[in-house]
C-alpha cells in the first residue's frame, strides 16, 4: 500500500507533463510580453521603408485574391497589411483582421478607421485559436507569424476548420538561414526553414498547392489547401 500511495502523485505529475503541449516559440515571443516591448514592435511594424523591403503589393497580386471573397489576416499585428487586402476583395468582400493582443488589435482598428475601410471587421484570437469563423475563410493568410504559433498543431487545426472546402492557407516566412534577418537572427528566432514548415503543415490536413521566393534570400510564400 505505501508503494502505491507513493507511486501515484508520480503518476499524476507525469501526466501533466507529458500531456502539456510545448510552447515552442519562446525566442521568438520573448519581445511581446510586455506593454514596452510591443511598442517597440509595433514600431518596426509600421517603418517608412517597409513597403519595400516586404512588398506588400506583390504579396497580394502572388495570393489571387478576388473580390468578393473573405480574406483573414491572422496575426495581423498593426493592421499593416489591411489596405492591401481590403482593395484586393473589394466592397462585396470582407476582410478579418485577427491577433491576440489587445494593443495591436486597438493600433490595427485605428488604421482601418484612418484609412476608412469598410470591409474590415476585428477578431481576438488566443495561442491556439484564432477565432475565425467555421468555415467561412476563402484564404488566409499568415505573414512573419507562422514562427510565433507556441502551439501550431492546434493552430492549423482552427486555421483548417475556418477554411471552406478547398480554401487555402498562404504562409510568408522568414528562411531559418543565417542571412535571412538582420544580425543573424533567423537562426535563433526561426523555428523551421522552410521544408520543414510545409511537412509539419502538411501533416495538419493541408495540400500544398506551390511555393514561390516572396524577398530574395530572406522569405518564401508556400500555399496550402485545405483537404
Amino acid at each position: 500500500m505505501k508503494r502505491t500511495a507513493f507511486m501515484k502523485p508520480i503518476t499524476i505529475a507525469l501526466l501533466i507533463v507529458f500531456s502539456a503541449p510545448a510552447q515552442v516559440a519562446k525566442d521568438a515571443n520573448s519581445g511581446y510580453v510586455t506593454k514596452e516591448g510591443r511598442e517597440r514592435v509595433a514600431s518596426t511594424l509600421d517603418a517608412p521603408d517597409r513597403d519595400s523591403r516586404q512588398k506588400p503589393q506583390e504579396l497580394v497580386d502572388a495570393m489571387g485574391l478576388r473580390a468578393g471573397q473573405v480574406v483573414a489576416d491572422v496575426g495581423t499585428g498593426i493592421g499593416y497589411m489591411l489596405p492591401f487586402l481590403s482593395k484586393a476583395v473589394g466592397p462585396s468582400g470582407r476582410v478579418l483582421a485577427e491577433d491576440i493582443q489587445d494593443d495591436f488589435v486597438d493600433k490595427a482598428k485605428a488604421k482601418a478607421a484612418k484609412e476608412k475601410l469598410a470591409n474590415v471587421s476585428f477578431v481576438k484570437g488566443t495561442e491556439t485559436d484564432p477565432n475565425l469563423p467555421e468555415g467561412a475563410v476563402d484564404v488566409e493568410l499568415a505573414l512573419d507569424s507562422y514562427h510565433h504559433y507556441d502551439y501550431p498543431e492546434k493552430m492549423l487545426a482552427a486555421l483548417h476548420r475556418a477554411l471552406k472546402p478547398g480554401g487555402r492557407l498562404v504562409i510568408v516566412e522568414y528562411y531559418k538561414r543565417p542571412d535571412a534577418m538582420p544580425g543573424g537572427r533567423a537562426m535563433t528566432h526561426i523555428r523551421l526553414d522552410e521544408a520543414d514548415v510545409i511537412k509539419e503543415i502538411e501533416a495538419n490536413s493541408f495540400k500544398l498547392v506551390s511555393t514561390r521566393e516572396h524577398i530574395k534570400g530572406s522569405q518564401y510564400m508556400a500555399v496550402f489547401e485545405k483537404k
